[in-house]
């Protein structure tokens, strides 16, 4: 499978050539060509289904991607390291009381939705730990999103297999010191929108945006599972060690 960039189109005209292609449902493995973008949404596509992804980079950055090269491609595979990505769900509640619900691989965020920073109160677990945070927005961060959103905003960088979530605040007025947390990935985290009217927010999971909620639960999914697999020379752990000696 190829996203819409010619490069991508191009590169997967050549791999069909070299070792044929099966429909999605006939599968052992989808090779995705494309960015990390591409590769986000084929991981949804496929969630749940046991089909591992092998993403080639034909992108930008390429962080979830491994190294295009034609050559080999069978030997990969089967080389291959497989890791398995436990998705965050999220609940979000708009002020008509109306429940929406999504899957997120990378985070669950949330928005101030006009020029005023928005006003919101934290719970973990149902205990109140931050009264009021003033904000432009708040993030939810699994580790595989780590490395995305959340490490734009100064949130911590988790290993893949860490049973840990990254809570992490963008552009924190008040409390003005506080830079996020660290939290176990069994701890449940309920934002609340303060002065709903006047400080509107949205909240995004992934691609899924909810305008106007007032009440978001964001818990890991113990049910959804998807599978990515990394080539042995470069695998997952490499990649996280290396993002944190970069300079």
């Amino acid at each position: 499978m190829a996203s819409d960039a010619p490069a991508a189109r191009e590169a997967r005209q050549r791999l069909v050539a070299l070792y044929g292609n099966v429909e999605p449902a006939e599968a052992d493995v989808v090779v995705a060509l494309g960015g990390d973008g591409f590769m986000l949404q084929t991981l949804h596509r496929f969630m749940d289904t046991g089909i591992p992804i092998y993403g080639m980079n034909q992108g930008t950055i390429g962080f979830l991607m491994n190294e295009f090269r034609e050559a080999d491609l069978p030997q990969r595979l089967a080389a291959a390291s497989e890791h398995f990505i436990r998705p965050l769900e999220m609940v979000a509640t708009d002020r008509d009381g109306n429940e929406h619900r999504a899957p997120a691989i990378n985070e669950v965020s949330i928005f101030r939705q006009s020029y005023q920073a928005a006003r919101l109160r934290i719970m973990i677990d149902g205990r109140v730990r931050l009264e009021e945070l003033v904000c432009d927005g708040i993030m939810v961060a699994t580790p595989t999103g780590s490395t995305a959103y959340n490490l734009s905003a100064q949130g911590p960088i988790i290993p893949m297999d860490a049973p840990l979530l990254a809570l992490t605040p963008v552009s924190a007025f008040r409390p003005r010191r506080w830079h996020g947390a660290l939290l176990s990935s069994r701890q449940v985290v309920e934002i609340e929108t303060l002065e709903v009217e006047k400080r509107p927010v949205n909240a995004v999971a992934d691609h899924v945006e909810v305008k106007s909620v007032i009440r978001i639960v964001v818990r890991e999914s113990t049910t959804l599972s998807a599978q990515i697999l990394f080539d042995g020379d470069h695998s997952w752990d490499e990649r996280i060690i290396n993002e944190q000696f970069r300079f």
